[in-house]
């Protein structure tokens, strides 16, 4: 079984990418998505579990900034 971090890794690895591409804030993506700051935060750190819901909230915001589900699953190059 994986753990938190290995299950959120791809996502995470990759949302944080976008965040920093777009010269996004966290927190403000975070809000966005109806996650506090932390909350995301842990989610980016293997400290929260991203469960279908929560990645589906953070495409939804990412959309708006031309990030689409293929990136933040890595099966397509650049933001």
């Amino acid at each position: 079984m994986l753990g938190i971090a290995a299950s959120n890794s791809i996502v995470a690895i990759q949302l944080k990418k976008a965040i920093n591409q777009k010269g996004l804030k966290q927190a403000s993506v975070a809000t966005k998505a109806g996650y506090s700051a932390q909350e995301l935060n842990d989610m980016l750190n293997g400290r929260r579990i991203m469960r279908a819901a929560d990645i589906a909230s953070i495409i939804n915001v990412m959309g708006e900034f031309g990030i689409d589900a293929n990136y933040l699953f890595g099966i397509e190059k650049g933001a």
